[in-house]
């Protein structure tokens, strides 16, 4: 991981990404009473829409437009192409999703995914996988980088090898679509964002004190995260961030707990925490459950099995923005194989952020995953 960005210099980078960045209504005020009745407003005006743009500002595209017609799939199968998945990350529900979307569509499309690697977090050990991947003469190589610069010159070296890249979320400092690789896919990370921090003002009934757990790194999405999360919880003045921290893992489950810990000391009528994503999330969740609050409102981005229980047990998280991670695979397998037979490919697609709460969480579930629900969710949920 790279050393850990103080705060201030985070801040300096979100505000250069918000001028990129274009939001859902977030200038209006919110007064309680009416919370509820406004937030499931805001919610239901952001259904199917997509509030993001690109890393490098592109607009987004729907999924849509990496549809491939029967002619087209019989071409990329007569290819016989292989492809190689290299993850940031692969320690999570989202990660085993997309890998299982990518390895599903790839394999309709007769393209043999010969490697998924999972880098830990740390651009050394990525840069480690990519020259071994590279060793294996891959025609697609569909990944996310971990650091966008410290990866940048192995990516380049990958794109002028003639390797079909598809990036996820974001891609390496100084790469153009079309010329160094393919497209970028990803949710509606800053949808996410908003949608959560509504859910966490509906829980807490527009007011109260919350606190913030952010991912400490230069990672574009997480940031969208984040902004898109303060910009909306705005709307709501009865609401007051008390506390911002950021964490920058590996551990993130850990550090999240040991700063959730230090807020729910410090602050002792905390209502509210946000957490950049589920795993930090169930850090946060830990700590809660240690001191006695499981009063405590927890939103966050990402459906995971944990984050899942507690909305199934309607306890301790109250809401998140859910991506569909296996649809994302799915997309980037289709922009990749679309690639390898001359397909001009949109440079930026983007998938709609999914708003879940304990009234859902189970429809949402087989949405993201395209599973049903396990029995340990369906034997969770309270009716």
């Amino acid at each position: 991981m790279k050393p850990r960005i103080q705060a201030a210099m985070v801040t300096a980078v979100l505000a250069l990404t918000v001028a990129a960045c274009s939001y859902p209504n977030t200038t209006r005020r919110v007064e309680a009473p009416g919370v509820s009745k406004a937030a499931e407003q805001a919610l239901a005006e952001m259904k199917g829409k997509v509030f993001s743009k690109g890393p490098n500002g592109e607009e987004p595209s729907p999924a849509s437009a990496a549809d491939l017609t029967p002619a087209e799939v019989q071409q990329i199968r007569g290819k016989r192409a292989t492809a190689a998945i290299v993850m940031h990350y692969g320690g999570n529900d989202w990660a085993i999703a997309q890998i299982r979307g990518l390895q599903d569509e790839f394999g309709k499309l007769g393209i043999d995914v010969i490697a998924v690697t999972d880098a830990n977090f740390e651009p050394d050990r990525q840069v480690s996988d990519l020259e071994t991947v590279m060793s294996q003469k891959p025609d697609i190589i569909v990944s996310i980088p971990t650091d966008p610069v410290a990866t940048a010159a192995t990516y380049k070296s990958v794109a002028a090898a003639g390797v079909k890249l598809v990036f996820m979320d974001n891609a390496p400092k100084d790469m153009v679509p079309g010329r160094d690789y393919v497209s970028v896919v990803s949710a509606d990370n800053l949808g996410n964002g908003v949608a959560s921090a509504h859910l966490l003002a509906k829980a807490m009934g527009g007011k109260g004190k919350i606190g913030v757990i952010y991912h400490e790194a230069d990672f574009f999405v997480t940031k969208q995260r984040w902004e898109g999360f303060k910009q909306a919880i705005a709307q709501y003045p009865d609401i007051q961030i008390v506390e911002e921290r950021g964490i920058a893992g590996p551990d993130f489950a850990g550090d999240a707990q040991n700063v959730a810990s230090a807020m729910l000391s410090k602050h002792a009528d905390l209502a509210g925490i946000w957490a950049v994503w589920d795993v930090p999330a169930e850090g946060v969740m830990a700590a809660a459950r240690a001191v006695g609050r499981l009063d405590l409102k927890v939103a966050t981005v990402d459906l995971g099995k944990i984050v899942g229980i507690g909305l199934a047990r309607d306890q301790i998280v109250v809401g998140l923005g859910a991506q569909v991670p296996f649809d994302q695979g799915v997309t980037e397998a289709r922009l990749a194989a679309g690639a390898l037979i001359g397909k001009h490919e949109p440079p930026y697609v983007a998938l709609a952020a999914l708003p879940v709460e304990h009234e859902n969480v189970l429809t949402a579930w087989k949405q993201v995953y395209h599973q049903d629900p396990p029995d340990f969710l369906l034997e969770s949920f309270e009716r």
